[in-house]
């Protein structure tokens, strides 16, 4: 098949379609990862099968020759799986595959930068992220809160441990330090947090040295007075 209206001025009867194209991406990236792996056909086979989504080993010899018509994205997800592996790393295969195309009638690009813009790493203008920045908000607010307390644990048992007054005195600053941090990283969450869920979504889970960040919830079995 050839893909009719590329811009990247090669003949159009010389240009994969752009599926094609993205096929054989993940049948090369399978079969090289099978090898290397030292299985066969079968072995990935069972393997799929272990996870929970059978793959033939006819599918996958065909798909890696060329001969199967279609990829569900369903396969790749488990093909990933069993060769442990991305899978985007099978669609685009950073390394070993140069140049590839994001989409029909597109130039070629660098597979780097293709597999950068597929998983959002490199900003694309007018596209939206979703909450995408925001769980990645999230996420480093809570490693910089969990490295505080952790930090401020340790000064304070320098405080407690201290020989003299200038060691003391030193730990105590120093705990000082981290609990404003771990004090200033739960805030962020905290509001971060309310923030997703007045826009109908719901926060990731928070470990539970951070169970203090989200307020508590309201009884609902008190009445006003009693609360009060």
């Amino acid at each position: 098949m050839t893909q009719h209206g590329s811009h990247d001025g090669s003949d159009e009867d010389d240009v994969p379609e752009w599926a094609d194209r993205i096929k054989a991406n993940v049948a090369g990236e399978v079969r090289r990862r099978r090898k290397e792996m030292g299985w066969s056909a079968q072995d990935l086979a069972d393997r799929c099968e272990e996870l929970g989504h059978p793959i033939p080993r006819n599918v996958i010899a065909n798909m890696e020759s060329g001969r199967r018509a279609n990829l569900p994205l369903v396969d790749v997800m488990v093909l990933a799986a069993a060769l442990e592996t991305y899978p985007v790393c099978l669609i685009f295969p950073v390394g070993y595959v140069e140049e590839t195309q994001e989409l029909p009638f597109q130039h070629l690009v660098p597979t780097w930068d293709a597999l950068r813009r597929f998983t959002g790493e490199e900003d694309v203008p007018g596209y939206d992220a979703g909450l995408v920045p925001d769980f990645e908000l999230h996420a480093s607010l809570v490693r910089t809160a969990l490295a505080a307390i952790e930090e401020e644990e340790r000064a304070r048992f320098a405080a407690k441990t201290a020989t003299s007054r200038a060691e003391k005195e030193e730990a105590e600053r120093q705990r000082g330090k981290y609990a404003d941090q771990a004090i200033s990283a739960k805030y962020r969450l905290r509001h971060l947090r309310r923030d997703l869920r007045e826009e109908g979504a719901t926060p990731p889970d928070l470990p539970p040295a951070l169970g203090d960040v989200d307020p508590p919830e309201p009884d609902t079995e008190t009445t006003p007075e009693e609360r009060l």
